[in-house]
Protein backbone atom coordinates (compact mmCIF):
# COMPACT_ATOMS: atom_id res chain seq x y z
CA UNK A 1 0.00 0.00 0.00
CA UNK A 2 0.83 3.59 -0.70
CA UNK A 3 -0.30 6.96 0.73
CA UNK A 4 -0.94 9.58 -1.61
CA UNK A 5 -2.18 13.38 -0.59
CA UNK A 6 -4.93 15.00 -2.92
CA UNK A 7 -4.53 18.87 -2.37
CA UNK A 8 -7.53 20.78 -3.43
CA UNK A 9 -7.33 24.18 -4.39
CA UNK A 10 -9.44 26.73 -4.29
CA UNK A 11 -9.36 27.53 -8.27
CA UNK A 12 -6.96 24.79 -10.03
CA UNK A 13 -5.43 25.26 -13.23
CA UNK A 14 -6.88 24.63 -16.19
CA UNK A 15 -9.94 25.71 -14.69
CA UNK A 16 -12.91 23.57 -13.88
CA UNK A 17 -15.27 22.97 -16.03
CA UNK A 18 -18.22 24.68 -13.41
CA UNK A 19 -15.48 27.50 -12.46
CA UNK A 20 -17.78 29.50 -9.56
CA UNK A 21 -16.03 30.21 -6.73
CA UNK A 22 -17.28 28.41 -3.83
CA UNK A 23 -18.14 31.97 -2.01
CA UNK A 24 -20.76 32.39 -4.77
CA UNK A 25 -22.25 29.11 -4.15
CA UNK A 26 -26.33 29.37 -2.27
CA UNK A 27 -26.08 27.58 1.19
CA UNK A 28 -27.30 24.51 -0.15
CA UNK A 29 -24.71 23.63 -2.64
CA UNK A 30 -22.09 24.16 -0.47
CA UNK A 31 -23.86 21.97 1.69
CA UNK A 32 -24.29 19.17 -1.03
CA UNK A 33 -20.44 19.76 -1.86
CA UNK A 34 -19.44 18.72 1.36
CA UNK A 35 -21.82 16.00 2.03
CA UNK A 36 -20.58 14.36 -1.67
CA UNK A 37 -16.92 14.64 0.54
CA UNK A 38 -17.85 12.76 3.24
CA UNK A 39 -19.87 10.40 1.32
CA UNK A 40 -16.48 9.41 -0.50
CA UNK A 41 -14.65 9.35 2.76
CA UNK A 42 -17.11 7.26 3.98
CA UNK A 43 -17.12 4.79 0.90
CA UNK A 44 -13.38 4.72 1.66
CA UNK A 45 -13.35 4.30 5.20
CA UNK A 46 -15.46 1.04 4.05
CA UNK A 47 -12.23 -0.27 1.58
CA UNK A 48 -9.95 0.93 4.33
CA UNK A 49 -8.53 3.27 2.05
CA UNK A 50 -9.16 6.23 4.39
CA UNK A 51 -6.35 7.88 6.21
CA UNK A 52 -7.48 11.51 6.66
CA UNK A 53 -9.16 14.38 4.91
CA UNK A 54 -10.07 18.06 5.72
CA UNK A 55 -11.71 21.16 4.42
CA UNK A 56 -9.30 24.83 5.06
CA UNK A 57 -10.01 28.30 6.04
CA UNK A 58 -8.66 30.63 3.25
CA UNK A 59 -7.09 32.43 6.83
CA UNK A 60 -4.17 32.10 8.01
CA UNK A 61 -0.31 33.21 8.79
CA UNK A 62 3.18 32.38 7.88
CA UNK A 63 5.66 32.07 10.13
CA UNK A 64 9.05 31.11 9.37
CA UNK A 65 12.77 30.64 11.61
CA UNK A 66 14.35 33.79 11.93
CA UNK A 67 16.90 32.84 15.05
CA UNK A 68 16.63 32.77 18.37
CA UNK A 69 13.82 34.25 19.83
CA UNK A 70 9.93 34.81 18.62
CA UNK A 71 9.78 34.14 15.05
CA UNK A 72 8.19 36.56 12.45
CA UNK A 73 4.79 36.14 11.75
CA UNK A 74 3.30 38.17 9.01
CA UNK A 75 -0.38 37.27 6.90
CA UNK A 76 1.42 37.89 3.56
CA UNK A 77 3.11 37.38 1.41
CA UNK A 78 -0.41 37.21 -0.26
CA UNK A 79 -0.98 34.08 -2.59
CA UNK A 80 -3.62 34.67 -5.47
CA UNK A 81 -6.57 32.83 -4.41
CA UNK A 82 -5.91 30.10 -6.98
CA UNK A 83 -2.63 29.05 -5.21
CA UNK A 84 -4.36 28.57 -1.30
CA UNK A 85 -5.19 24.95 -0.41
CA UNK A 86 -9.07 24.33 -0.08
CA UNK A 87 -8.25 20.90 1.71
CA UNK A 88 -6.76 17.79 1.66
CA UNK A 89 -7.43 14.02 1.60
CA UNK A 90 -4.67 11.05 2.32
CA UNK A 91 -5.65 7.88 0.80
CA UNK A 92 -3.68 4.79 1.46
CA UNK A 93 -4.07 2.64 -1.82
CA UNK A 94 -2.36 -0.48 -4.21
CA UNK A 95 -1.63 1.31 -6.70
CA UNK A 96 -0.87 4.90 -8.15
CA UNK A 97 -3.70 3.77 -10.72
CA UNK A 98 -6.00 3.10 -8.25
CA UNK A 99 -5.19 6.66 -6.55
CA UNK A 100 -5.64 8.69 -9.87
CA UNK A 101 -8.78 6.19 -10.38
CA UNK A 102 -10.55 7.99 -6.83
CA UNK A 103 -9.07 11.43 -7.41
CA UNK A 104 -11.42 11.66 -10.61
CA UNK A 105 -13.77 10.35 -8.94
CA UNK A 106 -13.50 13.23 -5.82
CA UNK A 107 -13.07 15.42 -8.64
CA UNK A 108 -17.34 15.40 -9.81
CA UNK A 109 -18.16 16.52 -6.53
CA UNK A 110 -21.35 19.14 -7.27
CA UNK A 111 -20.72 23.00 -7.04
CA UNK A 112 -22.96 25.37 -8.05
CA UNK A 113 -26.30 24.54 -9.33
CA UNK A 114 -25.59 20.95 -8.65
CA UNK A 115 -23.06 20.39 -11.23
CA UNK A 116 -20.24 18.35 -10.84
CA UNK A 117 -17.15 20.70 -10.84
CA UNK A 118 -14.44 18.83 -12.54
CA UNK A 119 -12.21 20.28 -10.48
CA UNK A 120 -8.19 19.25 -11.04
CA UNK A 121 -6.57 17.55 -7.81
CA UNK A 122 -3.22 17.50 -7.07
CA UNK A 123 -2.05 13.49 -6.53
CA UNK A 124 1.19 13.62 -4.73
CA UNK A 125 2.73 10.54 -2.90
CA UNK A 126 3.52 11.01 0.39
CA UNK A 127 7.83 10.57 1.25
CA UNK A 128 9.16 7.86 3.12
CA UNK A 129 6.39 5.66 1.43
CA UNK A 130 7.39 3.58 -2.12
CA UNK A 131 5.44 4.49 -4.26
CA UNK A 132 3.35 2.43 -6.81
CA UNK A 133 3.58 4.08 -9.51
CA UNK A 134 3.89 1.78 -12.53
CA UNK A 135 4.88 3.63 -15.24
Amino acid sequence: MAKYLFLKHYRGAPEAVNDVPMDQWAPDEVNAHMQYMEDFADKLRGTGEFVASHALSSEGAWVRYDGEGKPPVTDGPFAETKDLIAGFMIIDVDTYDRALELAGELSAAPGAHGKPIHEWLEVRPLMGVPPTVTE
